[in-house]
Formats: C-alpha cells, sequence, structure tokens
C-alpha cells in the first residue's frame, strides 16, 4: 500500500510544482443510482462563475491539494479555470458508492459534468484533464456525451482495451500487471485466464474503440518512451476521421520525449527523461493545454484552431516538428541487414549459410534497464544498455559502421528475425538502441515474440516449436521519432528474455502461467536452458526495417548505388568482381570492423583479388565512379 500511495501521489502531483497545501470546498455529488461521489471544488479568489476543469482519478483527489496541474500548483488565484477533483468509485473517498459495473465510470463522469453545470460557479463550459488511467476515463465521458462537455485533453492514455497491450506478441507482461494489481485494479485474474486472443479478447477490443462517439475536440499528449503509444496513435488516427465531421478538424496530438511518468523525474513534460534531458521540450505539454482550454472554453482568440494536426519531437536532433497526419510523409522503408559477424548495413548477405546462436537461461534472465516500464522500482525512459545487457552472454548485438550522414526515422520500426530453437517453445527479444560515439547504447524502444504464438494469437493459432527448425517471425516496435546523427552507430540487440518488464519463458511447451494466481505471472516450474539460433543468411535473412529519410551511404543524390556481382563468394584463393559498367575508380575493401584492408585502381567492368591475404569472415567491397556507386559483400573462407 506505501508503494500504491507514492506511485499515486507522484501521478497526481508531478506534473507540476507545490508549496503549502490548498484548502477546497468539499462537497458530494449524487451520481444515477443514489450514491455519492466525493469532490474537491478550487475556486480563484472573487471567482464567481466560469469554466470549470474535471479531474477524475482513482489515484486519491487529496493529493490535488498539494498541487493542481497546467503549471497552476497552488496559485489557483492566478488560474482562469475552478477545478473539479473527484474519486472514482471504488477508490478512496469513493469506497463507499463501490458498484458491480453499472453506471459505467462514463456515467458517473456524465454526472459529474452536469452537475458541475448546475452550480453557480460554472458557467457551464466544462472540460477534463489527466494522465493514464485519468485521461481513459475522459474517453469513457465523452462517449456518453454529457450536453455540458466542451473538451477533453487526455494524457499517455486511450480508451481499448487491447490484447497486445497486456500480452504483446504473446508474452506477458509482468511489470506491467504487477503494478496495475498493486494500484488496486486487480486485473492479473482475469488476464491469466485468458492468454490468448479469444472471443473475450475480441469482444472487449470491439468495446473500447469508438472513435464515432467523440463528440468533442480532443487534445491527446503522449511520449515516445510511453506503454501507450500505440492506443493511442491508433485512437487519434480514428477520431480524425470517425468522429462528426463538425469535429473531425478539432482534434490534435502532441507527441514530446517522454516517459509515462509516475515513477522518478520522467514525466510528461519534464526535460529529463532518464538518462537524457531535453530542455526544449519542458513544459510544452501545459503550456500547449492551455492554449487548447483557453480556446475551447474562454473562446481566446489564440490561433489554436490554426496550428498543426500533430506536433512532434524528434528525438536525436532535438528538434519539434508538425505534420497534417501521423505518421509523417517523406520516410521510405530503409532496410539493413543482420550478418554472421554481427554488423548491419544495407547489403544483403551474399552468401547461402549463416548463424548466431546463443543461450537463454530462464533463470538468469537478461534484465529490463529502462524503457516504457511501469513498476515502481524500475527506470522509465532511455538509459544506456552497454553494462548491465550488452556485457552478457546471451545476447547478439547487430551493430552498424558509424553513419557517415544523420538518419531520421519517424514510424514504426520492423524487425524481422529468421530463427530457430532447440527447445519446444521460447522467446525472442529486442531492444533498439542510438549507439553514441562515446560508446552509450541508449534504448529506443524493445520488443518481443513468444514462438508458440507465430501462427497467430487465437486459440486455435497457438502451437508448440519443432526443435531445430526454421521460423520467421516480425516485431514491430512502438512509433517513435529520433534522429541518428551522424557518427552514431544503429544498433539492434537480440536476446531471449527482458525481465522483468516480460514474462520469462520456460522453454519447455508447457503451460506458460502455472502455480496460483497470485504467483503465476512470474513463476518458473522446470525452466531448461534454451540454445536459440539467428539466421543471417541469403536463404533466411534476418533484417531491420525503418521508415527513415534515407540509408546514410555517402552517396550524392545524383548517384545511384548498385551491386557487384562477386563470385566465388564464399572465397579461399580468389575473388572475381564484375560491375554493370566500365569505371575507373579506386576500389576499396573493408573488414568488419570498418577497417580498410585492401585498396586498387580498377579500369574496366571487373577486378581480381588475391584474398588468401584476408583473414576468414566478411569484407564490402565499394567502388565509386562517375557512372554510379558500386557496392557488394563477400566472405572468405580458407
Amino acid at each position: 500500500m506505501k508503494r500504491t500511495l507514492l506511485l499515486a501521489f507522484l501521478i497526481c502531483s508531478a506534473y507540476t510544482t507545490f508549496a503549502q497545501p490548498l484548502t477546497p470546498i468539499v462537497d458530494s455529488v449524487p451520481m444515477r443510482d443514489g450514491r455519492k461521489l466525493p469532490v474537491d471544488i478550487f475556486l480563484p479568489a472573487g471567482w464567481t462563475s466560469g469554466p470549470v476543469i474535471l479531474i477524475q482519478t482513482p489515484y486519491n483527489r487529496l493529493w490535488f491539494r498539494l498541487s493542481l496541474p497546467l503549471g497552476i500548483g497552488t496559485n489557483i488565484d492566478s488560474s482562469n479555470y475552478a477545478f473539479v477533483t473527484a474519486d472514482w468509485r471504488g477508490f478512496y473517498g469513493g469506497a463507499q458508492a463501490n458498484y458491480s459495473g453499472a453506471p459505467t465510470r462514463g456515467q458517473d463522469g456524465y454526472d459529474l459534468v452536469e452537475w458541475i453545470a448546475t452550480q453557480t460557479w460554472s458557467n457551464g463550459e466544462t472540460g477534463t484533464w489527466g494522465p493514464s488511467a485519468l485521461g481513459k476515463v475522459q474517453f469513457q465521458t465523452a462517449r456518453e456525451n454529457p450536453p455540458h462537455l466542451t473538451c477533453i485533453c487526455p494524457l499517455v492514455a486511450g480508451p481499448q482495451f487491447n490484447y497486445q497491450e497486456y500480452f504483446p506478441n504473446g508474452c506477458y507482461r509482468t511489470e506491467y500487471v504487477e503494478q496495475l494489481d498493486g494500484l488496486g485494479y486487480g486485473m492479473s485474474p482475469i488476464l491469466l485466464a485468458n492468454p490468448t486472443r479469444n472471443i473475450i479478447w475480441q469482444f472487449a477490443e470491439a468495446d473500447g474503440f469508438y472513435p464515432d462517439s467523440i463528440l468533442v475536440p480532443a487534445f491527446m499528449i503522449g511520449g515516445w518512451y510511453d506503454h501507450n503509444i500505440d492506443v493511442m496513435l491508433d485512437f487519434y488516427n480514428g477520431i480524425r476521421t470517425q468522429s462528426p465531421a463538425n469535429v473531425q478538424n478539432q482534434h490534435r496530438l502532441l507527441m514530446g520525449p517522454w516517459a509515462h511518468g509516475g515513477n522518478g523525474s520522467a514525466t510528461v513534460g519534464s526535460a529529463n527523461q532518464g538518462q537524457l534531458t531535453f530542455n526544449n521540450a519542458a513544459g510544452w505539454s501545459d503550456s500547449l493545454a492551455l492554449l487548447f482550454f483557453d480556446h475551447h472554453l474562454r473562446g481566446v482568440q489564440n490561433g489554436w484552431n490554426n496550428t498543426p494536426f500533430v506536433q512532434y519531437y524528434t528525438m536525436g536532433s532535438n528538434t519539434w516538428n508538425t505534420t497534417a497526419a501521423w505518421p509523417p510523409s517523406g520516410m521510405n522503408p530503409v532496410t539493413l541487414y543482420m550478418h554472421s559477424d554481427t554488423t548491419m548495413d544495407n547489403i544483403p548477405p551474399a552468401v547461402s549459410s549463416g548463424s548466431i546462436s546463443y543461450q537463454y537461461n530462464p533463470q538468469d534472465p537478461s534484465p529490463t534497464i529502462g524503457g516504457t516500464t511501469l513498476r515502481q522500482d524500475l527506470d522509465q525512459g532511455p538509459y544506456d544498455q552497454s553494462a548491465a545487457v550488452e556485457s552478457r552472454n546471451d545476447i547478439l548485438k547487430f551493430t552498424t559502421a558509424p553513419l557517415a550522414q544523420d538518419m531520421t526515422v519517424s514510424g514504426e520500426v520492423v524487425i524481422h528475425l529468421e530463427v530457430s530453437s532447440d527447445k519446444f517453445d521460447t522467446d525472442f527479444c529486442v531492444r533498439l538502441c542510438d549507439v553514441y560515439p562515446t560508446g552509450e547504447s541508449m534504448l529506443v524502444h524493445d520488443g518481443v515474440y513468444r514462438m508458440r504464438f507465430r501462427d497467430g494469437f487465437a486459440p486455435a493459432d497457438t502451437g508448440i516449436m519443432t526443435p531445430n527448425t526454421n521460423y520467421a517471425i516480425d516485431i514491430t516496435l512502438p512509433a517513435t521519432s529520433i534522429t541518428f546523427l551522424q557518427g552514431h552507430r544503429i544498433r539492434v540487440d537480440v536476446t531471449s528474455s527482458n525481465y522483468p518488464r516480460f514474462n520469462r519463458n520456460m522453454n519447455t511447451g508447457q503451460a506458460m502461467y502455472p502455480g496460483p494466481v497470485a504467483t503465476a505471472g512470474d513463476t518458473l516450474v522446470n525452466p531448461q536452458i534454451a540454445n536459440n539460433t539467428i539466421y543471417t543468411n541469403s536463404v533466411y535473412s534476418s533484417r531491420v526495417t525503418f521508415p527513415a529519410t534515407q540509408w546514410p551511404n555517402g552517396i550524392e543524390e545524383n548517384q545511384v548505388a548498385t551491386a557487384v556481382r562477386i563470385y566465388p563468394n564464399p572465397s579461399d584463393e580468389f575473388t572475381r568482381f564484375e560491375f554493370e559498367n566500365n569505371v575507373s575508380a579506386v576500389m576499396t575493401v573493408t573488414d568488419a570492423s570498418g577497417r580498410v584492408v585492401y585498396t586498387s585502381q580498377v579500369n574496366g567492368n571487373q577486378a581480381l583479388i588475391n584474398t588468401q591475404q584476408f583473414a576468414n569472415g566478411i569484407y564490402c567491397v565499394s567502388v565509386q565512379s562517375e557512372t554510379g556507386v558500386h557496392n557488394g559483400r563477400f566472405a572468405v573462407q580458407h
């Protein structure tokens, strides 16, 4: 309970600063079933009547006496708004009004909005604000269409209840559900009883997606290190196309470099996020939310209706950008291939054999370091993976050479893996990292895939693996916007665990969550060590596809990169290179570390190299001439 109260305090107060506590007017609001919800009412000095911002919380409304949001803190007298904070039924002050599901939380929100409209201190214009669960309930309230609800401002939240949110690619989010249980939601029993996307999930997903029911302007605010990215962007795109025509163009989206909040200094709108600082993102969520409320609740002509539909922050370059829709235009697919020497580039593997294996021990899992976490004892946001994660022997680190130019990525990165295991089930976990010239490997996003779900997530789709058989999976990471800067490297870490963010696979192919419900989401019963393999050859090519500006290979815009015909490949003694056209240029061969090992003048359409002088390994060849750039890759095996 102590941890729960602390997290509740942080969620409610971390968006602002606080000094001396506020003294609200305390009242009780009758709901349609006769039960009452307690509310705190905060009125600026000299207030007679005006617009009101409603906050509905399951985390104890009393914390707002220490600090009001939107930069107000305890200086309520400077506010242009009155505030009403209300406890949910069944939580804190609303415990005595507990119920079994009817009225719904949205109906309670309706009753609160309409009660506010009858008060002398309200002019009938009511908006809502709040992060996380306080954001989800805003959608539920808007769905009920209370006549006096004017606009909503949900942060790091969407209304959906999706299978993938709790079981991404079939794997239970251990720390996430543990924290939700600690906050009083008690979700683990129903989740663990439904680990596949069955008819219950299909009904819940259909019921939780209702963009056509949002009849008021919504300003949605999210962060690239929040765990709600997918549901937020899906719902924003939904209301922009499916809400009534008269309101579609009034919706706005703001995406910053922020974590979910609730633990430490990383919150929506703060500069410090994990081990990085984004000073020019500090305060944006509050200042833009106030512009939104001023326009819709006070009728201020501040140009809000002319603001871009989407404003988003690009990390790395640390710039704010705008777009009419998400994802932004101008991004093109850039595919990088993983190679057996753990390099990664845009040249497909040249040989038909090649793979790398590693061991995964469920009793010694790869640790969770930062990311889109929620549990109180875990860090949130971007953290360096090099010491605690990448120094272990249960990981493959596929890394590019230092980038010759900046590469901006905006959208969803897809990691395609060709894999096998010597066990009946296992997981494959990935971490996308930005590797600095100084060596830090800063986490951008992570993902997981549980192999028994390789054919789908419905009950009939699941099946154990055939040991040592090749399978293909795609891990789609949540959306992001980041510029990998010149001199940085891009890295994809591949492991089979990321704990406690994801449940540990026992590798047995048996029941995934055995034992009592209270502990089933994090148990090990006769776990086995798995030998897992990533394939990196021309037949089974593991690769990463980025929505990016371009691959920064240093080629001028008027030049075209073409492949070199190389044979024999692999080479033992000699290798011949054939080009599409006659060239007159210098041919450069580099090894896996990027070191130049051979140069030669080429005149004509072919060249011959004695490879007996080369050590076994993978080599890249590049010839840049007036006719274009010719790139290739070959192996040497003596």
